[in-house]
């Protein structure tokens, strides 16, 4: 059985912060830009806190069976949960999605390197 990579996105809301962690985030808010964005096991939270309030972290797991993505998921979501919660920052309109990367569509660049292989 082969493992499976999964990519899970959680996203939402900031809610009900003082001015002093407002100004905290904004103070570290270089180290949380999108173009830093990656999918790690860890997490990796991006926000821009200056825009609006909204706030996405990006995680990556694995699993052997089809099924393990919904507790990667879970995994994901209590993660983010935890990172906020430590930090004393309120949030609100925590939504997830996750993509396995076994079931996604080749790119044109990979349907084309998988002819010549001999795939």
């Amino acid at each position: 059985m082969s493992t499976r990579t999964f990519r899970i996105t959680v996203r939402g809301a900031f809610d009900g912060l003082a001015d002093a962690q407002r100004a905290a985030l904004q103070a570290d808010a270089a180290a949380h830009d999108v173009l830093r964005a990656a999918f790690t096991p860890e997490g990796s939270l991006t926000y821009d806190i200056a825009a609006r309030p909204a706030f996405v972290f990006r995680f990556s797991d694995t699993g052997e069976e089809e099924e393990d993505i919904l507790e990667a998921t879970e995994r994901a979501e209590e993660a983010a949960k935890a990172w906020l919660t430590e930090r004393g920052y309120g949030f609100k309109n925590l939504r997830s999605s996750a993509e396995d990367l076994s079931q996604a569509p080749l790119s044109k660049r990979q349907r084309r390197a998988a002819r010549f292989d001999g795939a």
